[in-house]
């Protein structure tokens, strides 16, 4: 094929000449403006750029309005359901926001979200939402300057949970601490004495604040200290925090938390093959309340976090031009068959 028989690339300016309408309706219409335009001009703009085979080029409107009509989220680990169920809410909202959603995977590495991050900042998007729990003791030189770097260039950053150090994040979360603490009220009430706690290492926010609820919450209505094991918030984790826990030996009624409904999972796995009984036997509760969890047997006592809802909010900070950090979600304890009354 010769250069003379090259079809060229159909333009803005032949969209909206085949539409019959103006470059700035046929812009407003593909460009992802926030200004209404008329459901009957929509729809003639959108045939018309199909019939041509129009693409934006958003790498060029980004270099001409120093950002994107994309944004990024950032989560520790996509096979999670908590975190998929988290994207969804994104996913949804971004849409209604005519913006784009990209996601990466951190795997809770500070190095490897300060990669992504340097490698998102050259696609200067309108805004990133870093999911991935933060620690205490962030203490990544790479991770800090990646992010103050976002910052020097307007881009928005939106945290769950926790603010990240080094730069002025928008916030959202859900009351951890709370949910969690009338969790362990809760089977204290159901007449629970002795608790074991599968968590994470010393230091994730997220799970330090599930378990600090717990504990005050279990021994406040009359249960003693938990034990507390800790790992990592992954199904494995908790099948090998479990099977420790009963290598030491646990004792009849014993209630089992997971930090996350993942650990739960495990847990539960953990101790039918060990030949004992999920419920009756070793009872379990996790945290999160994802899909999953309604359909196995027994089903799982939890504590329900609005986890679309988080994700649709976090949206609502990247694009919001006035904002103000809202109070956390709040959350539910949802009693099922893995719990019974002692």
């Amino acid at each position: 094929m010769t250069s003379s028989t090259v079809k060229r690339a159909a333009t803005l300016h032949d969209v909206a000449q085949e539409a019959g309408v103006s470059l700035a309706t046929a812009s407003r219409v593909l460009n992802g403006s926030t200004r209404k335009v008329a459901e009957s001009y929509r729809e003639r703009v959108e045939a018309a750029a199909a019939r041509l085979g129009y693409s934006a080029n958003f790498s060029a409107q980004a270099t001409a309005r120093g950002s994107s009509h994309a944004i990024a989220l950032l989560v520790a680990n996509i096979a999670d359901s908590y975190f998929s169920q988290v994207a969804a809410g994104v996913a949804h909202a971004a849409e209604e926001q005519n913006l784009v959603m990209s996601i990466g995977i951190t795997e809770r590495s500070p190095e490897r979200e300060a990669r992504l991050i340097r490698s998102l900042r050259g696609q200067r998007p309108y805004g990133i939402v870093l999911a991935a729990s933060r620690r205490t003791s962030e203490s990544s030189p790479a991770l800090a300057q990646a992010l103050a770097d976002l910052e020097n260039d307007g881009v928005r950053v939106v945290t769950l949970g926790s603010p990240a150090d080094g730069v002025t994040s928008r916030t959202v979360g859900i009351a951890n601490r709370e949910g969690t603490h009338e969790l362990g009220a809760t089977l204290a009430g159901l007449g629970y004495r002795e608790a074991i706690v599968l968590a994470a290492d010393a230091g994730l926010i997220t799970s330090d604040d599930r378990v600090a609820g717990f504990v005050s919450g279990f021994t406040e209505a009359g249960g003693s200290e938990p034990r507390i094991l800790r790992g990592e918030l992954t199904r494995d984790a908790g099948y090998e925090l479990m099977t420790r826990a009963l290598a030491e030996g646990v004792a009849a009624g014993t209630v089992v938390f997971g930090a996350s409904d993942v650990v739960a999972f495990g847990a539960m796995s953990a101790v039918r093959d060990a030949g004992r009984e999920v419920g009756s036997d070793i009872a379990i509760a996790g945290f999160g309340d994802i899909d999953t969890g309604r359909d196995i047997v027994p089903a799982l006592t939890t504590v329900r976090a609005p986890l679309d809802e988080l994700g649709r909010q976090a949206v609502a900070a990247v694009t919001a031009d006035e904002w103000t950090d809202p109070d956390p979600l709040p959350v539910d304890v949802i009693v099922r068959d893995s719990t019974p009354g002692r």
